[in-house]
């Protein structure tokens, strides 16, 4: 089984080669008849916080990013499809944003925690947008995190040189800049959907800082 230190490097071709992929292509546009899929879950009694540590081992909590819009996605680093696509897709969006992109921050909490060090994070993660960070805690905090945002994982049986996979759901939890939870977002999302919806909620922020 290779160790993280040496898979990194393979993670982060396969990052930039799926983000240029999407530049190059409008992946958002590729499939004309998907719908934009986001869902208002405003005042729900689940997914108000958490409590995890960033790659340099600081605790980090949703107050530590208030007055910022926050794209929380849960997933893993060794995923090959659903979780570097998701990442692509969010830093597009942010882009797009031009200036305002600095008042949007991006969140990815690993469901992989025993292969997902904060080494491997603090590569991978950014990888996609410098300004993401990766997040992770211990087996049981993640659990209690995962259970909390409604998002299912289960780690398969390891093949014979004990690679895995995670099945998982996954989807994007957007905040507004007072932390609270507003939408969820379907990994199928398209580019166009997840501007728009962070350009509203920075609409939002702009109108209550004048009124």
């Amino acid at each position: 089984m290779k160790r993280a230190s040496e898979a990194s490097p393979r993670w982060l071709l396969g990052a930039a080669l799926i983000a240029a992929l999407l530049t190059l292509s409008g992946c958002d546009r590729t499939k004309p008849e998907a719908k934009f899929q986001t869902t208002d879950v405003t005042g729900v009694t689940w997914g108000h916080d958490f409590h995890l540590v960033d790659p340099t081992g600081a605790p980090r909590m949703l107050a530590d990013y208030r007055d910022k819009v926050v794209m929380l996605f849960f997933g893993y680093t060794h995923c090959p499809d659903m979780c570097p696509t998701t990442l692509a897709k969010m830093a597009q969006a942010v882009d797009r944003l031009g200036d305002d992109g600095q008042q949007v921050q991006g969140l990815f909490v690993t469901v992989d925690p025993a292969r997902d060090t904060r080494t491997v994070l603090a590569q991978y993660v950014p990888a996609f947008h410098p300004s993401f960070v990766g997040l992770s805690a211990d087996e049981a905090t993640t659990a209690a995190t995962a259970k909390d945002f409604k998002v299912f994982y289960a780690a398969q049986k390891p093949d014979d040189h004990g690679f895995y996979t995670v099945d998982h759901n996954a989807g994007i939890f957007a905040f507004d800049t007072q932390g609270r939870l507003r939408l969820f977002m379907s990994a199928e999302t398209q580019i166009d959907a997840m501007v728009h919806v962070l350009k509203v909620r920075l609409r939002a922020k702009s109108n209550a800082a004048l009124s």
